[in-house]
C-alpha cells in the first residue's frame, strides 16, 4: 500500500468523522426532547451512511464499468425502514414522525459529506437544526390542544396517582398513555403522556402537582 493510498483513505476517515459529529449535533436536539432515537442513533446512521457512500463510490474502482449511484441508492430506502420503526400510533394519534423524517436527513447529511460535500452536508445540519428547534416553539396562537409528556416520581403507594389523577382531570388534560416502574428506593417513576389545552398555564400545574408531599419530582419534556 502506498503513502499515496493511505493518505487518501485517511481523507475518506476525516469524512465519516465530519458526518458522525454532525449526526452527534442533530441527535443532541432530538435527546434534549427525549425522543426514542437520540444522540447515537443519529451519529451511527450519519457515520453508517458516510461510509456506504464512499463504499458507492471508491469501493469498486477495480472493475471497469460500475454504476457508483446503485450502493448509495439503497441508503434512502434503507433508512426509511429504521425510520418507520421509530413511528407509533396510540389512541388514534401519531408520535415518532419528526424524530423519523431526522433520521432520513441525517442520512443525506452523512451521504453529503461521504461524497466529499462538506459545505452541503454541514449547512444541512444546521437547517435541520434550525426547524426542529425554531419550528418547535409556538409562534402563534393556536386552537389546536398540544401533546406534551409529563414526567413524575413518587413515594410508593397509590397517593400520589391517584393525585396526579385528580389534578389533570380538574384542569382538562387529556391522558393518552402511561408507564410506570417501580423503583428499588422506594419510588415509582411514571410518564404521562397527555394532550393540555392551549390557554393551560404550564408553570402552575407544576406547582401545585409539587404541593403534594408524596410528588418527589415533576417536569415537562420541553
Amino acid at each position: 500500500m502506498s503513502f499515496e493510498s493511505v493518505q487518501f483513505e485517511g481523507i475518506l476517515c476525516l469524512r465519516i468523522l465530519a458526518a458522525c459529529i454532525c449526526g452527534c449535533v442533530v441527535g443532541y436536539e432530538r435527546t434534549n426532547r427525549y425522543k426514542e432515537a437520540g444522540i447515537r442513533t443519529h451519529a451511527i446512521v450519519a457515520l453508517g451512511a458516510a461510509m456506504i457512500m464512499i463504499i458507492s463510490k471508491y469501493g469498486f474502482s477495480d472493475v471497469n464499468s460500475y454504476d457508483a449511484a446503485r450502493v448509495a441508492a439503497q441508503i434512502v430506502s434503507g433508512v426509511g425502514f429504521l425510520g418507520a420503526g421509530i413511528i407509533f400510533v396510540r389512541n388514534q394519534s401519531i408520535s415518532g414522525l419528526t424524530t423519523a423524517a431526522g433520521i432520513w436527513a441525517t442520512s443525506g447529511i452523512g451521504m453529503a459529506i461521504g461524497a466529499g460535500l462538506y459545505i452541503i452536508g454541514v449547512v444541512s445540519t444546521v437547517l435541520i437544526l434550525l426547524v426542529q428547534v425554531v419550528m418547535h416553539r409556538k409562534f402563534f396562537v393556536t386552537k389546536e390542544p398540544m401533546r406534551e409528556h409529563l414526567y413524575f416520581v413518587v413515594a410508593d403507594g397509590e397517593e400520589g396517582i391517584h393525585y396526579i389523577q385528580k389534578i389533570l382531570k380538574k384542569h382538562q388534560i387529556q391522558v393518552t398513555n402511561i408507564k410506570m416502574e417501580r423503583k428499588k428506593e422506594k419510588t415509582i417513576q411514571i410518564e404521562v403522556e397527555v394532550i393540555v389545552p392551549v390557554a393551560l398555564n404550564q408553570m402552575q400545574l407544576l406547582e401545585q402537582l409539587l404541593k403534594q408531599d408524596v410528588i418527589l419530582s415533576v417536569r415537562s419534556a420541553k
